[in-house]
């Protein structure tokens, strides 16, 4: 009779909770998201195509972990305008709402930074921070035209109007979107203009301004954000579980490899790997290395806007160095490597966004740098060249001998070891020492320096001939 009682009571148990389960759900708002987990993405730094990688995978990871919120801490002086792009479209394509917040106090969201502020469901700000700025930049051309002057301005250039225009366009759409400030987004790009954060906030570029995350999320509590695939959730954050993500060695290595610097590096690099390799055959490492170090400098380059010109020019300038240790060019290929290298890195990177650039002081220290180590290696070839050969058939000429059998007109000696068949223009015995006059296959030329036991030339020690 226990069985039964014990399996009822288990039923019961089972019913009960499947009643407040029931009952929880029930009493859920409808729309509203599932309070708990908040994931916050530390965003630093420059926007490049590591930023765009760790963003879109930190919004998975927030889908598939069935989060409440998203939030991008933000502190950027801008970026590249494909990573900012990428990161959009990964934000307004999101199932999960993304809040964007400025901060800590002090931080900035320049340039690329507006762009995905403006794009996020929510877009806060933390105290004595700012946003603007977001006027296209790129290399070899001034400041954009202002306001109605741009067209009056002859000497505006016309693709930087072209992207100045894009870009206003752009921020202007995303204004629209998310019902806040166009006119300001507009200002920002067309003449830079920057805001405060109680300036965004009574202008209506931004929702909100907090401290921290936490007051962040207790005054989103309750808020009811409409999804870019028509979907309304409301917010229920106050007390929920923070969870921060921080960049992991994927992000870091990325990050690394889209420095223009560790770019540039990592093809010289290379480049020297490889002609090591081809000058020394078989030492096997340094040709490894430099491949793998060539193929990660042209990744990071395919990462970075490039101009492939800088490319041709750098690759050129370092052939040319090369070549200054082999050619006798006086001096002419190493200058012109050297100029070739100089010119290509400046040409290189086409953005005037603070990090990305090449300094005349780093590429010129990169060039003769490595036309030192080709020099140097010229010389020490040289070196090597003038020594006297210590292997192979140029060593066999000057070497000692012993006579260890002669008969039938056929005499061996022992030279280095070695059994050698030997000619002589005087008669040889055994024990006789000789000396190698010169080789010719496999017969050697030999003189006759002593007699048996060290005896000088023309005395004889007494013995028998060994006979072949």
């Amino acid at each position: 009779m226990s069985v039964p009682y014990c399996m009822r009571g288990i039923f019961i148990f089972l019913l009960a909770v499947a009643a407040g389960i029931c009952g929880a759900v029930s009493a859920a708002p409808a729309g509203a998201a599932a309070g708990g987990l908040v994931m916050v993405l530390k965003v630093e730094g420059i926007i490049s195509p590591a930023t765009s990688d760790f963003i879109t995978r930190g919004l998975k990871q927030a889908q598939d972990g069935g989060a409440a919120l998203v939030v991008l801490e933000l502190d950027t002086p801008g970026g590249l305008d494909t990573s900012m792009r990428s990161i959009i479209r990964q934000i307004l394509s999101s199932p999960v709402p993304v809040a964007t917040f400025v901060g800590p106090a002090g931080a900035r969201a320049a340039s690329a930074g507006t762009f995905i502020l403006y794009a996020s469901h929510v877009a806060a700000m933390a105290p004595a921070s700012n946003l603007g700025a977001a006027s296209p930049v790129s290399i070899g051309a001034g400041a954009p035209a202002q306001g109605k002057d741009a067209d009056k301005d002859s000497g505006a250039d016309t693709l930087t109007r072209k992207a100045t225009n894009d870009a206003a366009a752009y921020i202007r759409s995303l204004a629209q979107l998310r019902g806040r400030n166009a006119d300001f987004a507009e200002k920002a790009v067309q003449e830079a203009h920057s805001m405060s954060a109680q300036e965004a906030l009574s202008a209506g570029a931004i929702d909100l301004i907090a401290a921290n995350v936490p007051e962040l999320l207790r005054k989103l509590d309750g808020r009811t954000i409409k999804l870019d695939s028509g979907a309304a959730v409301t917010l229920a954050t106050e007390g929920a579980r923070i969870e921060r993500v921080e960049p992991d060695w994927r992000n870091r290595i990325l990050s690394l490899l889209a420095n223009p610097q560790i770019a540039v590096l990592l093809m010289m690099v290379g480049i020297y790997g490889l002609f090591f390799e081809l000058t020394s055959p078989g030492a096997a490492l340094p040709g490894v290395a430099g491949l793998i170090c060539l193929l990660l400098g042209l990744y990071a380059f395919q990462m970075l806007p490039v101009n492939w010109a800088g490319v041709g020019l750098l690759a050129a300038g370092a052939a040319m160095m090369i070549a200054e240790a082999f050619l006798p060019s006086f001096g002419v290929l190493g200058v012109g490597g050297i100029v070739a290298f100089v010119l290509g890195g400046l040409l290189l990177i086409d953005t005037d966004i603070p990090g990305y650039g090449l300094t005349l002081p780093f590429l010129a220290g990169v060039a003769l740098t490595g036309l030192g180590m080709i020099l140097a290696t010229g010389w020490l070839a040289a070196r090597v060249r003038r020594q006297r050969v210590v292997s192979g058939e140029e060593q066999m000429p000057g070497l000692p001998g012993v006579v260890t059998a002669v008969g039938e007109g056929t005499i061996y000696a022992e030279v280095r070891g070695e059994n050698w068949r030997v000619a002589c223009a005087q008669p040889l015995r055994v024990g006789d020492r000789i000396r190698v006059l010169a080789i010719d296959g496999l017969l050697l030329t030999v003189e006759r320096v002593s007699g048996p036991g060290g005896a000088a030339a023309g005395q004889y020690s007494k013995g028998d001939t060994h006979v072949l």
